[in-house]
């Protein structure tokens, strides 16, 4: 018995779908990263935490790698919570001294707190989290869009 087998090997398809990878792995921490902000756990001040401090970091995407970032000296310290912070989950209030044109005076200040706020607010979407698959569902979906693969 004799078998003869010819492959070709399509490298601007493979180009193709080495930078879908990319493009999707970017999306996916895009997309965990709102789901996260719209689950409303980040514990909530002034929302710099959550919002203009927090980004995704894609540097290193080609080589598989993304990074969801909270760029505030206090974020490790939030997140990991020695100290048993009570965290803020409804709106208030709070008096802060501003000094202006007019002289200094007192100003109320009305934060929001994010009503689920805790530490650890990534434990939903790690391996034994209520929402541990949703990386890879969102990746799998944006991966067969970005590559065309039905």
């Amino acid at each position: 018995m004799k078998v003869k087998s010819t492959v070709t090997i399509y490298r601007q398809r493979l180009r193709e779908l080495t930078r879908a990878t990319a493009v999707s792995l970017t999306q996916t921490a895009e997309a965990l990263k709102t789901e996260v902000q719209q689950a409303q756990v980040v514990p909530r001040d002034t929302g710099n935490l959550q919002n203009e401090s927090f980004f995704v970091d894609d540097k290193d995407a080609r080589s598989g790698t993304v990074r969801l970032v909270h760029q505030t000296p206090y974020a490790r310290r939030v997140y990991f919570n020695p100290d048993g912070v009570r965290f803020h989950r409804q709106p208030w209030e709070s008096v802060e001294i501003v000094t202006g044109t007019n002289g200094t005076y007192r100003k109320r200040v009305r934060h929001d707190g994010n009503p689920h706020a805790k530490d650890h607010w990534f434990e939903d979407w790690l391996p034994g989290g209520t929402k541990q698959d949703f990386c890879a569902n969102t990746f799998k979906r944006l991966y067969h869009r970005n590559g065309g693969l039905s």
